[in-house]
C-alpha cells in the first residue's frame, strides 16, 4: 500500500459520519473561493486545474505486436500491492520483454512523492515506464496527450481518491482509451476509489459516502448513487466493488447495493455480485477469469433473487445472501462462478443475522 495519506477518502467517524463528506467538500470549495477572492491563491488554483504528467523510466514506449492479457488487479486500499501487480505484469507480457503503465488520479498527493504508485511499479521487473496523470477536471478526460499515453500503455491503474471524479470521465475519450488497453491484451486495476471504478456497477459516492447502517435502513437513501456503463471487463460482469471492507464495516452496505442492483435491473441474469476487499488485499484476475487473492481478506456477496423488500424510505429485507470468504492464496473463478463454498446471511427489516464476516461454508 502507498505510505502516503494522499488521495484516499477519509474513514467515517462518529462525530463526522461518512455521509457528511459532501458537506465537507462544499465547505472546502467555499473556503477556496474565499481565499481566491482574497487574492492569495489565484495562481495556485490555476496550477491545480492543469492536467499534470510525470513519467518515470524509459522515455520511449515498449513496442510489440501482441500482448498476453488481459489481467486485472482489484485492491482494497489505494496503493499498489506488489505481489498482484507482479502477476499482472508477467501475465500481460507473457514473461518476456517489458511494458508501460499509466496511473490515473483526480488529485495530487498531499505530501511526499508526487508519484507514489509509479514509485512502487518501477521497482517491479518487466516494467519499461510508468506515467502518472493527475486530471483534476472532468474535461481532462479528453486531454490528447493523456489519451495517447493510455492507448500506448499496457496497464492502467486508477489511484485511490474520489470515485465520483472518476465516474465523470465516463463521457470523455478516456473511457474508450482504457477499454482499448484491455482489448489489446493489456490490463486495468485500481485501489480504493480505483477499485470501485473497475466494476460493472459503480457506487459513485457523488452525494457523499454512505455507511452500512444507513444503507440497510434505506437502500434508496439519497447517498446510495450508482453509475453504470463505464467498464464491463471480461468475466467480471454483474459486479459491484467495495473497498476498505472490514476496517470500515462495509458488508451491510454491499448487501444493500446488491439488492438495489437486482431491484433496479442494473445487472443481467437476475444476479448481482458484490466484491468487497479489505485494506491491503488485492485480487489478481487472469484472462480466464480465475482470481487469486493476495494479502488481506476478500468477500464475494451474491444476490440471486429479488429482494423481499427494497423500497424507498423502508429498511431492507433480503434472505440468503451467499457469501464467499477468501483469505490470502485462495481463488475464485469469475468465469465459471461456483455454486458451493459459501455461507448464508439475511437481512430482515434492516437488521442482519449472525456474524457477517465469518460463517460455515457449504461443502462442495
Amino acid at each position: 500500500m502507498s505510505p502516503l495519506p494522499r488521495r484516499f477518502s477519509p474513514a467515517p467517524t462518529a462525530a463526522s459520519p461518512g455521509r457528511r463528506q459532501s458537506a465537507l467538500r462544499r465547505a472546502a470549495c467555499l473556503a477556496a473561493a474565499v481565499a481566491v477572492l482574497a487574492g492569495g491563491l489565484i495562481h495556485a488554483g490555476q496550477a491545480e486545474a492543469a492536467a499534470s504528467r510525470i513519467r518515470l523510466g524509459s522515455s520511449t514506449d515498449a513496442g510489440r505486436a501482441a500482448w498476453s492479457g488481459p489481467a486485472f488487479t482489484m485492491n482494497g486500499s489505494g496503493g499498489i500491492v506488489a505481489a498482484s501487480m507482479t502477476k499482472a505484469v508477467d501475465a500481460i507480457r507473457g514473461g518476456t520483454g517489458s511494458l508501460d503503465v499509466v496511473v490515473l488520479a483526480a488529485s495530487a498527493p498531499s505530501s511526499g512523492s508526487r508519484t507514489p504508485e509509479c514509485d512502487a511499479v518501477m521497482r517491479l521487473s518487466g516494467v519499461n515506464s510508468c506515467t502518472t496523470w493527475t486530471l483534476t477536471r472532468a474535461s481532462d478526460g479528453n486531454n490528447t496527450q493523456a489519451n495517447t499515453d493510455i492507448r500506448n500503455a499496457e496497464f492502467v491503474y486508477f489511484a485511490g481518491g474520489d470515485q465520483c471524479e472518476y465516474a465523470a470521465w465516463k463521457s470523455t475519450a478516456l473511457r474508450a482509451s482504457v477499454q482499448s488497453v484491455v482489448a489489446k491484451g493489456g490490463g486495468s486495476g485500481g485501489g480504493s476509489a480505483g477499485h470501485h471504478i473497475n466494476s460493472s456497477v459503480v457506487y459513485d459516492a457523488c452525494r457523499g459516502s454512505i455507511t452500512s447502517a444507513e444503507a440497510l435502513s434505506d437502500p434508496y437513501d439519497s447517498y446510495a448513487t450508482f453509475t453504470t456503463g463505464i467498464f464491463d471487463w471480461p468475466n467480471y460482469g454483474g459486479t459491484i466493488n467495495d473497498s476498505h471492507f472490514v476496517t470500515r464495516d462495509r458488508m451491510g452496505r454491499t448487501m444493500a447495493f446488491v439488492a438495489r442492483a437486482l431491484r433496479d435491473g442494473l445487472t443481467p441474469g437476475g444476479k448481482a455480485w458484490g466484491v468487497g476487499i479489505e485494506e491491503g488485499g488485492s485480487l489478481f484476475i487472469e484472462k480466464n477469469g480465475q482470481a487469486t487473492l493476495f494479502g488481506a481478506d476478500s468477500y464475494i456477496v451474491l444476490g440471486d433473487h429479488q429482494p423481499e423488500k427494497a423500497v424507498p424510505g423502508t429498511p431492507l429485507t433480503f434472505s440468503n445472501y451467499k457469501i464467499w470468504h477468501l483469505t490470502s492464496g485462495q481463488t475464485f473463478d469469475f468465469k465459471n462462478r461456483p455454486t458451493c463454498g459459501y455461507y448464508l446471511r439475511s437481512v430482515t427489516n434492516g437488521v442482519t443475522d449472525g456474524n457477517l464476516y465469518n460463517g460455515t461454508p457449504t461443502s462442495c
